[in-house]
């Protein structure tokens, strides 16, 4: 195939995908869910439709609930493939990372504009032959860039207005997991240009421009990387600054998502 199939239904719904640290999304209120089996396999988990800040949402753990898929095995085709299906129009990524640059502690908040992948052997792309069926062409996306940026927008406004500090940019590096970088790696991705460092950040950026779905990234900085601080990096560590930015986070999707359905 060279093109995609159309969906089931015209999307008009936003979908918050969630990963270390959101496996729930508080004041969500459920009302039903997709188990969509798809041409790539089965999702993370249900895709949870219901009514947040008195919108419908969309909702898809990352990692399944409870979080126990590691980053290298996502599905990330399957679970795009399932919002897409299931209604969604623009899609919200939360991801947990690593502070690379000085402005990237933990705790810290960004919206990312441009991203670079170090992953290897995920399912990267629909454009690719399934079963038998042969392929009709070759087809390549732009991917110039990789954020919606209207979607970024929004979700800066709504840091303003909900007083909730956020970095407006940032290079995202995804690596590959699910061990943490080496010292050596992290200076790599700094010379790179790298401000943060994560494990989901691709494919699922590109797959979601392949199916044509707006998409932005709310990353949350829950550690310093390898050799930028003083210490090793402890899970307790990681726990801290997720229970401390993680609130900010909530605050920033509580205040987009009425101005995305409006």
């Amino acid at each position: 195939m060279s093109g995609l199939p159309e969906p089931t239904a015209m999307g008009q719904d936003i979908a918050i995908i969630g990963g270390t640290g959101l496996t729930e999304l508080d004041g969500f209120t459920v009302t039903g869910e997709y188990r969509v089996d798809t041409p790539w396999g089965m999702p993370s988990g249900p895709v949870l439709k219901g009514v947040f800040r008195g919108q419908p949402v969309l909702f898809l753990a990352r990692h399944g609930h409870p979080h126990r898929i590691p980053p290298h095995q996502v599905n990330y085709r399957a679970n795009l493939w399932a919002l897409r299906e299931a209604g969604a129009a623009r899609v919200i990524g939360v991801n947990a990372v690593g502070g690379i640059t000085p402005a990237m502690g933990p705790a810290r908040i960004a919206v990312p504009h441009q991203l670079i992948d170090y992953t290897w052997g995920r399912g990267h792309t629909f454009f690719e032959q399934v079963g038998d069926a042969p392929l009709e062409g070759v087809t390549h996306i732009d991917f110039t860039y990789p954020y919606n940026e209207s979607l970024r927008q929004a979700l800066l406004t709504a840091a303003a207005r909900r007083q909730v500090m956020v970095v407006d940019h940032g290079v995202y590096g995804a690596t590959q997991g699910p061990r943490l970088e080496t010292p050596a790696e992290i200076a790599r991705l700094e010379r790179d240009g790298c401000d943060l460092v994560g494990m989901t950040g691709m494919p699922e950026a590109a797959l979601a421009a392949e199916l044509g779905l707006p998409y932005a990234c709310l990353a949350l900085s829950v550690n310093w990387a390898a050799g930028k601080s003083d210490h090793i990096i402890t899970m307790e560590e990681i726990g801290q600054a997720l229970e401390e930015g993680m609130s900010g986070v909530k605050a920033i999707l509580e205040e987009v998502i009425p101005d995305l359905r409006g």
